[in-house]
């Protein structure tokens, strides 16, 4: 199988700050003290995401500074037993699920260690002192600001290594999914929101996702860079990850790992897991791409869509790999009062399969077959469930042939999965882990353990009159013309009404003209080889993407114009589009 021309680490490059941004603990260390007047004191603050590895920085730079006065915040935290009694509500029993923190990170300190460390620092007269950790801006706001930062899926990789417990857990040997739990539920929600008035006054951003690779940029270029970024098409950085039901399509296609078993998902636009790469001159800045959308919403998302979503990306583009695997896990997402009711979700887990390309044979498993009792169902996944039995999805279930550029719709509470022998681009709300698998084929997962199974949860919100017509009449290739021109013909695919998304197909020859229409805009390409991106009043740099690339619109970019490029050019090609209904 060839290989495409994929870019893995797309850049926003920022102009007319190179000498803003530095890499390597030493150029770090230098500019860190150019810094530092000879005034008589001077306060040093070093806040950190959780996952920064504290060590290193203590090593690396506060020691280096040798300064009169070096204080760890995180020694004023309450104890692992305070914070797992006062998080127990969100933490739940389940090994996956828990309920959205809506924390301060202030609680999780004691009122009177916070205190005396503040005293520490106040009974300094002369020199440097250096409050660092996370929380160090709760003990003194800083002469200097730094921002230590980290993106969520090397937090994730940390904890996969075992280096990494959840923040004030000591729990580095717990079940990964319980600490992605409590990172997803309670420290990353507490984080962010601690992080977000900093990162608007800091005086430098560092870059941590590297071990003894360091890179630092100045608050100045960050704010101008995000900036920036909001004004222009641009791409977040997709990760890979194995599944026990994974394929080799995007292995061999987009020249992965080949020592990995198989890659089963591709988040290729999720802002709030993605990192956002920006170059200034020789220096690649690494942030998490959540840090534009919690610094600079309005511009990205749109007015309507920001005022009816905050600081959340509300649309997530992914793909999911069963070409050379298996089928997915029989499923179903929540309702949204029942999301709203138990997660504290505002907004729940719609989707749709685009199918990328598909096998012959390849199958889309939707919706209940008409005439079923849905308690015999349940009766049966519940055997299943218990290893009595195989669940008889022939019986119970939809499959419905699943080829090349096919669209399936999956509002929530429909029973879906996607079978082997398909490549799909899902469209879909960001919510991304409340999936409650009904049933996962009789497998282990890669670690050797069963795969969480929720049927109690699901059994709450199978919708049992997404039956055989009506799936067939809602939900399948809802395709209807919308418009066309010399080159050009656009469609609507979806979603379906209870989704928020729509969602537009534009088939291509020649140029076409977009516009974002006061909101953000999501598109893929896929068909084609490459496209052009511009803008009409040349707004923005020229910016090319590839096929199966994922690219976000800003808002604030306005009308927008894709066209055939490179070898694509003469050919047809096909975009696909999603963006927030009004």
């Amino acid at each position: 199988m060839k290989h495409i021309n994929y870019d893995k680490f797309p850049e926003v490059r920022i102009k007319g700050f190179d000498d803003h941004a530095w890499r390597g603990w030493s150029a770090v260390q230098q500019a860190v003290a150019a810094r530092l007047s000879e005034q008589q004191k001077i306060v040093l603050v070093i806040d950190c995401y959780p996952g920064v590895r504290l060590a290193e920085l203590e090593q690396q730079l506060v020691y280096w500074l040798n300064p009169a006065l070096a204080i760890n915040a995180e020694t004023a935290r309450h104890s692992a037993q305070h914070l797992h009694d006062l998080l127990a509500a969100n933490l739940t029993d389940d090994r996956v699920f828990g309920v959205l923190s809506c924390h301060q990170l202030s609680e999780f300190f004691c009122d009177d260690r916070l205190a005396a460390l503040q005293q520490e620092v106040e009974q300094v007269k002369a020199g440097l002192v250096v409050v660092y950790g996370p929380g160090a801006a709760l003990v003194h706001p800083g002469d200097i600001l730094i921002y230590a930062d980290l993106a969520r899926w090397e937090i994730q990789q940390r904890f996969r290594s075992g280096e990494l417990g959840n923040w004030g857990a000591n729990n580095e040997q717990e079940d990964i999914l319980r600490r992605y739990k409590r990172a997803f539920f309670v420290e990353w929600r507490v984080f962010d929101r601690h992080k977000t008035p900093l990162l608007r006054r800091a005086d430098f951003l560092l870059d941590t996702n590297r071990q003894n690779d360091p890179a630092l940029i100045s608050g100045i270029a960050l704010r101008y860079g995000l900036q920036q970024t909001t004004q222009q098409p641009f791409r977040v950085v997709p990760f890979f990850d194995p599944g026990v039901w994974g394929g080799q399509w995007m292995k061999e296609k987009f020249d992965l790992d080949p020592s990995q078993p198989n890659y089963a998902w591709c988040f290729d636009c999720v802002p709030e897991e993605n990192s956002l790469l920006l170059r200034i001159a020789d220096v690649r800045i690494e942030i998490p791409s959540q840090d534009l959308v919690l610094l600079y919403p309005r511009p990205l998302l749109g007015e309507k869509v920001h005022a009816r979503f905050g600081t959340e990306f509300p649309i997530r583009f992914d793909f999911l790999d069963t070409i050379g695997g298996q089928n997915l896990s029989f499923q179903v997402h929540p309702v949204t009062e029942y999301i709203q009711q138990h997660f504290g979700m505002h907004y729940t887990q719609d989707e749709s399969y685009y199918l990328l390309e598909a096998e012959p044979g390849a199958e889309v498993y939707l919706g209940t077959q008409t005439g079923i009792d849905p308690q015999e169902m349940l009766n049966d996944l519940a055997s299943a469930q218990r290893g009595e039995k195989a669940f008889d999805d022939e019986k119970f279930v939809n499959r419905f042939p699943a080829r090349k550029h096919d669209h399936f719709l999956i509002p929530a509470g429909t029973v879906h999965c996607a079978g082997a022998g398909t490549m799909v681009l899902e469209i879909s709300a960001t919510p991304y882990i409340f999936t409650f698998k009904l049933w996962d084929w009789g497998r282990l997962g890669l670690d050797g353990l069963p795969r969480p199974v929720h049927l109690e949860h699901g059994s709450q919100v199978i919708d049992w009159q997404r039956d055989t017509q009506w799936v067939r009449e809602h939900l399948i290739n809802q395709f209807e013309p919308v418009a066309e021109g010399d080159g050009w013909r656009e469609e609507r695919t979806g979603l379906h009404e209870r989704e928020f998304i729509e969602t537009r197909r534009h088939w291509f020859s020649k140029s076409v003209l977009h516009h974002t229409r006061g909101g953000v805009n999501i598109l893929n390409l896929v068909e084609g080889s490459e496209a052009l991106v511009e803008s009409p009043t040349n707004a923005f740099e020229p910016f090319v993407v590839h096929y199966a690339e994922t690219f976000i619109v800003p808002a604030a970019v306005g009308e927008y114009r894709i066209s055939p490029y490179g070898s694509s050019i003469g050919q047809q090609l096909a975009t696909m589009k999603a963006w927030v209904r009004g």
